[in-house]
């Protein structure tokens, strides 16, 4: 049965949604806790309740954007063995970054990184060094029960993300066209199973 949200719970998730969208629309230096506030239906005491500064509320939408794509670590626990779990890791988090979104806030933190490297270290920190870090903690465990062979599952979690991103990483910063979903798809699938020989060991 899924849990019932509370009031607050569900302020919370009103306020990161607002932030997201204000975000992306305005830039960071335009959004105001005030304009996020009046986004989100609520009171400024009330976003302030919950998140003490703007910096604490961009790198919880980071955070947020990960659990919503199911790369928490509570999602990732559950899955399978090595290869379906890193199968399934490797379609989420491209589905993620490569979203209209994702590539949004992706080339935001890019073009205000000069002016604003605070920001861009709270998005490096939130998103890409938090999801190698799951996913290196999801290494070291298949390392522990032999189905794989992982001495350094943090190097390996670089290579695993940095692989299955491919010709993509490329493509969107850029907003060149996308690769046909059948042959990025097929990609990604080749490059897990060549990560998974590689490490067996």
């Amino acid at each position: 049965m899924k849990r019932v949200r509370t009031k607050s719970e569900e302020k919370r998730v009103l306020i990161v949604d607002a932030a997201v969208a204000l975000f992306l629309e305005l830039g960071y230096d335009a959004v105001t806790m005030d304009k996020i506030a009046k986004h989100a239906g609520v009171s400024k005491q009330t976003v302030y309740s919950h998140y003490g500064s703007k910096e604490d509320l961009f790198t919880a939408a980071i955070g947020d954007k990960c659990i919503s794509y199911d790369l928490d670590p509570e999602s990732i626990a559950q899955l399978g063995n090595a290869e379906d779990a890193l199968m399934t890791i490797a379609h989420r988090f491209v589905k993620m970054i490569y979203s209209e979104e994702g590539i949004k806030l992706h080339r935001t933190c890019i073009a205000q990184a000069e002016t604003h490297p605070q920001l861009a270290k709270l998005f490096f920190e939130a998103g890409p060094v938090h999801t190698r870090s799951v996913i290196a903690e999801l290494l070291a465990s298949f390392d522990s029960k032999g189905e794989l062979s992982v001495e350094k599952p943090a190097i390996a979690a670089a290579q695993f993300l940095n692989i299955i991103q491919g010709e993509m990483s490329l493509r969107a910063p850029l907003l060149l066209e996308h690769l046909p979903a059948e042959a990025h798809k097929e990609y990604v699938n080749e490059s897990v199973k060549a990560f998974v020989r590689a490490y067996k060991g």
